[in-house]
């Protein structure tokens, strides 16, 4: 059923250059997409945006008259807040101020030619499993609502397996088990416990938390899953999975969501201010993200990824220990050494 949703999806192509509109067109014919236009001319971006209402748009940058980075304003401002509607940069222009100008303009992702088919087959592909799972997400956020007033206790535990779901579908992709998500659902509500955090709002980290990497579903498998050392470039690509994770859960106006989106964007946010996505420090990162930071480093240094074995316990509280007040809030820290002091589960951190 996804394959046959992502094949019906709506592609658009602009490029000023009618040879580069024929090979994208060759490519993805060859991917099996049936719906696909293109215009030459950037100007009209607009009108489609709204006749045609694109799932994907493969764009250029340099382009004469109006470049790619205009229509990267266009589309933004046409684009309704909380709709994820993917561009795939595609541009001759090698320079990392040009990625770095056209991801912080809007795009998602960004290919340099010569193109290679497969590559364009794969990020595109990956883009619009991203856009229809935010679409899925949406449409099921907005039936639970209408039918919140009467049947309360059914709308809540549609939410959670909704977030249990998405949170697997991440998950699954570099960890067979799908566990690691539930352990740092299952350690970030006991170490807001900790902190004295009221037991609603500590529910609420316990099931939000899981949802913290929703991101990779939108990361190629040649990064997500190597085991070899990431490129510069790579590090990049992988590091976007917060923004992604952001924009499939925010806009909702669902609570929960809402907080699982703050995790998304945060929780790789430094208390030094040498994290990303935003360079925030200190109290600035939401305490959400700075419990679900050690929650989730511990998990993963514990566990064994298709790149590293498992980190004995002593060693994953040692590094955490060490890096409290530069990588995680020193609280945090404290609280967490002090549950697994007092030997809290071990199974359920």
């Amino acid at each position: 059923m996804l394959e046959e949703t992502l094949l019906g999806a709506r592609l658009l192509i602009v490029d000023d250059e009618e040879a580069n509109v024929q090979l994208l067109r060759r490519i993805l014919d060859g991917a099996g997409y049936t719906h696909v236009r293109s215009t030459n001319d950037p100007r009209a971006v607009t009108g489609l945006l709204d006749e045609y209402e694109p799932d994907l748009i493969l764009l250029d940058i340099l382009m004469p008259g109006m470049d790619g980075h205009q229509v990267l304003e266009v589309i933004r401002d046409r684009t309704p807040a909380g709709v994820y509607r993917p561009v795939l940069v595609l541009t001759s222009d090698h320079t990392p101020d040009a990625k770095r100008r056209a991801l912080s303009g809007g795009a998602h992702d960004f290919i340099t030619k010569p193109l290679s088919p497969s590559e364009v087959r794969l990020r595109a592909r990956n883009l619009l499993q991203t856009r229809f799972l935010h679409l899925e997400l949406q449409e099921h956020a907005e039936r639970l609502e209408e039918r919140v007033a009467e049947r309360t206790a059914e709308l809540e535990e549609a939410r959670l397996q909704t977030l249990l779901r998405l949170a697997r579908a991440a998950e699954y992709r570099d960890d067979d088990t799908g566990e690691h998500t539930k352990r740092v659902g299952r350690s970030s509500g006991i170490i807001a416990a900790a902190m004295g955090l009221d037991p609603e709002r500590v529910e609420s980290f316990r099931m939000a938390a899981p949802l913290h990497d929703v991101g990779k579903i939108g990361i190629p498998d040649s990064i997500l899953l190597s085991c070899e050392r990431l490129t510069p470039e790579q590090v990049g690509v992988m590091r976007t999975h917060c923004a992604i994770g952001h924009a499939l859960l925010s806009g909702t106006g669902v609570p929960l969501l809402d907080l699982a989106a703050e995790i998304a964007i945060s929780h790789h946010e430094w208390w030094d201010g040498n994290g990303y996505p935003h360079g925030l420090a200190g109290e600035d990162i939401p305490l959400s993200g700075r419990i679900v930071a050690v929650a989730d480093t511990y998990d993963a240094l514990t566990s064994t990824r298709p790149y590293k074995e498992a980190w004995s316990q002593a060693d994953a509280l040692e590094e955490i220990e060490a890096n409290a007040g530069r990588q995680y809030d020193p609280r945090v820290v404290e609280v967490f050494l002090g549950v697994m002091r007092k030997k809290v589960v071990v199974g359920a951190l």
